[in-house]
């Protein structure tokens, strides 16, 4: 005896028009992701990669700054300026280094006599570094943006670590 037919009929899309629906969007959007980019310059990937390698080099140099005025602090910050450093390392890796914008000539911001105010300072450069580069994630694909946000994770922690230790 033969099942009796489904008393109502799911009303709808059926799910081979819903996959066919999907592969052909996947297809339109690999086709256009490169179509006529051919090789006018860096991608966008590229480009975020290389301005955010130059933001920990120069995040580093303050790391540097504050070090130098405040030798007390080392303990405290080369943990912090190690990671600093290991992003950077990871963003140049496997790209060609670019040159840095003309600001080399201005000098580098004053480190506080304080050590609770360059404390501050270095918190307030991570936690903006961290802020911009969570904002560019929304204009970079794929590993890049992994790494940018992994990247904005840390510095977001390091900002807390550098705020709380002097509470």
């Amino acid at each position: 005896m033969p099942y009796p037919p489904p008393s109502r009929i799911p009303s709808g899309p059926r799910r081979r028009s819903l996959l066919a629906s999907a592969a052909g969007a996947a297809l339109l959007v690999g086709c256009s992701d490169g179509a006529g980019s051919g090789d006018a310059g860096p991608s966008a990937a590229e480009r975020a990669r290389a301005r955010a390698a130059r933001d920990s080099r120069e995040l580093l140099e303050r790391y540097d700054a504050v070090l130098a005025a405040h030798p007390g602090l080392a303990e405290r910050l080369r943990p912090l300026r190690a990671r600093v450093a290991a992003h950077a390392a990871a963003f140049e890796d496997g790209t060609t280094p670019t040159p840095a914008p003309t600001r080399s000539s201005a000098a580098p911001a004053p480190v506080p006599a304080a050590e609770k105010d360059a404390l501050a300072g270095l918190a307030a450069a991570e936690r903006a570094l961290a802020d911009r580069r969570a904002e560019e994630l929304l204009e970079v694909p794929g590993e890049p943006a992994r790494l940018l946000a992994s990247v904005a994770a840390a510095g977001a922690a390091h900002a807390y670590l550098l705020t709380e230790g002097t509470r």
